[in-house]
């Protein structure tokens, strides 16, 4: 694991140091990479949401869409079962 280190006004290193104590994490770094992690998960979710957005349209997403999604999960589910 690669090491980083960041420097912060004393403002912020107190609400780092609050969240670490107030929500279990153990060290500011795990709350940091805690952090990271949701900000990939954000962009990840904008590139998908703009990708969506940019694709032709489709079929709509009625209850007889999802009543097929279901059927395949149920056949999907017993295939897996007998195998």
């Amino acid at each position: 694991m690669s090491t980083m280190n960041i420097s912060l006004p004393d403002s912020l290193k107190s609400f780092v140091d609050e969240q670490v104590s107030q929500r279990g994490y153990g060290t500011s770094s795990e709350y940091v990479r805690e952090l990271i992690r949701r900000d990939q998960d954000r962009l990840q979710l904008r590139e998908l949401l703009l990708a969506g957005a940019a694709s032709a349209p489709t079929a709509a997403a009625d209850a007889a869409y999802f009543d097929g999604l279901r059927d395949q999960l149920h056949q999907a589910a017993k295939s897996g079962a007998r195998g």
